[in-house]
């Protein structure tokens, strides 16, 4: 299945998956905020729900563009797990929007890791978002490999911004 959504799809379907996470979550995003979803009947910050995982063993991966704001931050100080167990790589040429699940859903698209992109904003303040997401195996591998490549540095030794680079991942 390859499913083509849009606005408020971005939340019910991707942030929805991202629950059901069992093993491995990759994120990639340019802009990441201290965005909520509802979990449990309750409204939570996703960093809580990622401390979640990161206690039942799911590795996290998180590749961002550029420091998160103070909100962000904020939120993060209050889950010292998720400190210790989520591997994050920031590089500012990352543009891409990536949600891979257990290698076997994957999402990308144009919504960031914020309330407007991917988060629970009312449909009215959202931004116009659209992208792709796929349980296709080969689709879901190809994502995912795109994304192990920026995470691990494999694009940095050619890269012309390097010596700009806050965070340099290789």
């Amino acid at each position: 299945m390859i499913k083509i959504i849009t606005d408020k799809q971005h939340y019910d379907i991707v942030i929805k998956a991202t629950l059901k996470v069992k093993h491995e979550l990759k994120i990639a995003t340019a802009d990441i905020k201290d965005m909520h979803i509802s979990a449990n009947g309750m409204v939570i910050s996703y960093l809580e729900m990622l401390n979640t995982l990161a206690k039942r063993g799911v590795t996290i991966k998180l590749l961002h563009a550029k420091f998160p704001g103070e909100h962000f931050r904020s939120s993060f100080d209050k889950f010292p797990v998720l400190w210790k167990k989520m591997d994050r790589r920031m590089c500012p040429r990352v543009h891409s929007k990536i949600i891979v699940t257990d290698n076997k859903t994957a999402y990308t698209g144009s919504a960031n890791l914020t309330g407007a992109g991917l988060g629970m904003k009312n449909e009215h303040r959202r931004n116009f978002e659209m992208g792709i997401f796929t349980d296709d195996k080969d689709f879901v591998k190809e994502i995912s490999e795109y994304f192990d490549n920026i995470f691990l540095g494999l694009h940095c030794n050619k890269c012309q911004r390097k010596p700009y680079c806050p965070d340099p991942i290789g």
